[in-house]
């Protein structure tokens, strides 16, 4: 029997512009209807960033809340992840959403290079975030800009702060951080079955190389994260039509490893998420 995959689909990010590709979703409507979209081609997970009426990145929960009712409404049962980034504000205010109590949010561990600056997350900021989300029931999923942030993140678990199991996002491709590289992701992936037997992972490439690690996370048996957001990002000359089309590729890719996309009902069992109210 084939195994369920879970994807993620990021729908727009703090960054691309509808300069660098017209089918980026910046306003909420056009949000919602793209991840309907992506939900429809087989993506049982969207990751979220909100934009101002300039379409710059911003943490407003009110924007945040009028997603999150619009997502809920057009696509019944799709897992909701929100981001606490770095790039659409800064220190607590990155947590603002987090009352909002969707079913999961995004937490970096530690700090590190971007492109052109450090993506600072302080242990202080770091542990407040996990514990707004442990207080509201939001899961967090770690995302790991390098082999330190997953064993932060088994600490954190293990200490409490993070209620398991963990699940794992091990980004790799961006400049300055963690290159894409075969031998330094199946460590990854060996090193979290070590130190966190039961946590669950997701694969994220950037640009060129996002569907390298889609491939790679079939291969390995994890999960898959697509979408606009990182298809763009550093990468502007590979433009997709929409998110929808991106998730196609994965669904279409998944039975050459023996996968089929998972439902968003099987999508919270294998993440440890409570049913759709």
């Amino acid at each position: 029997m084939s195994s369920p995959c879970v994807i993620t689909v990021a729908i727009t990010g703090s960054l691309p512009t509808k300069k660098d590709n017209p089918a980026v979703p910046i306003t909420i409507a056009e949000q919602v209807e793209s991840t309907q979209e992506a939900f429809e081609a087989g993506a049982s997970l969207v990751h979220c960033h909100v934009r101002d009426d300039e379409g710059k990145p911003t943490s407003d929960p009110a924007r945040f809340a009028r997603l999150l009712e619009g997502l809920r409404k057009h696509c019944p049962g799709m897992i909701v992840q929100l981001s606490t980034g770095g790039r659409s504000g800064a220190g607590r205010e990155r947590g603002g959403m987090i009352p909002l109590k969707p079913d999961m949010a995004s937490l970096s561990t530690g700090s590190c290079n971007f492109p052109t600056r450090v993506y600072e997350n302080s242990p202080d900021l770091v542990t407040w975030l996990a514990s707004e989300m442990k207080a509201h029931g939001v899961k967090p999923e770690v995302e790991a800009f390098d082999l330190s942030m997953v064993f932060k993140a088994a600490e954190m678990a293990k200490a409490g702060e993070i209620a398991g199991p963990l699940h794992v996002q091990f980004v790799m491709g961006v400049k300055n951080a963690m290159p894409v590289d075969r031998p330094a992701f199946e460590f990854y992936v060996a090193t979290l079955k070590r130190i966190a037997p039961d946590a669950t992972w997701t694969g994220a490439g950037i640009g060129r190389d996002q569907f390298t690690l889609n491939r790679w996370s079939l291969e390995l048996g994890g999960h898959c994260r697509t979408g606009l957001e990182d298809n763009v990002r550093l990468d502007r000359t590979t433009l997709a039509p929409s998110n929808a089309a991106l998730v196609k590729r994965i669904v279409d890719a998944c039975p050459q490893y023996g996968r089929r996309p998972a439902t968003a009902a099987e999508a919270r069992k294998l993440l440890g998420l409570p049913a759709a109210a």
